[in-house]
């Protein structure tokens, strides 16, 4: 399990691409929440991919793994969000916001989308080997 924890790391690096990709890209031509919305579809694409790379090539056992990977991911990413907001001097309010669906919101998306990628990568990737 410790080489799929390790395996996290890199959506962090996905993430904070996707982010400055957004704030030095498009966030100046579109409103900032177009932008958040953009920004979160973009990175659920990118997650997708790198689930999939992540269950080919180090496939878990069984689909029950390949979820408990995923929740371990989405938790680990709601603590590093939280806990990095933390530390910037952002309030729970502020923090808690980007959660806020009825607002526009949409990263609630994200810690759902990191949950169950792997389960769905692992679903796809034995179905296709198995024909």
């Amino acid at each position: 399990m410790i080489k799929y924890l390790l395996c996290w790391f890199p959506m962090v690096l996905l993430a904070i691409l996707n982010g400055a990709a957004r704030d030095l890209w498009y966030k100046k031509y579109i409103s900032e929440l177009a932008a958040h919305q953009i920004s979160t579809f973009s990175l659920i694409i990118l997650i997708g991919i790198y689930s999939c790379l992540v269950v080919k090539w180090l496939p878990p056992n069984t689909a029950k793994q390949a979820l408990i990977i995923g929740i371990v991911w989405s938790v680990l990413t709601l603590a590093f969000e939280f806990g990095f907001g933390i530390i910037r001097g952002s309030s729970w309010k502020q923090l808690l916001y980007a959660y806020n669906f009825t607002e526009g919101q949409i990263w609630i998306l994200i810690p759902i989308w990191v949950a169950i990628a792997p389960y769905i990568a692992f679903k796809i990737i034995s179905k296709n080997n198995y024909h």
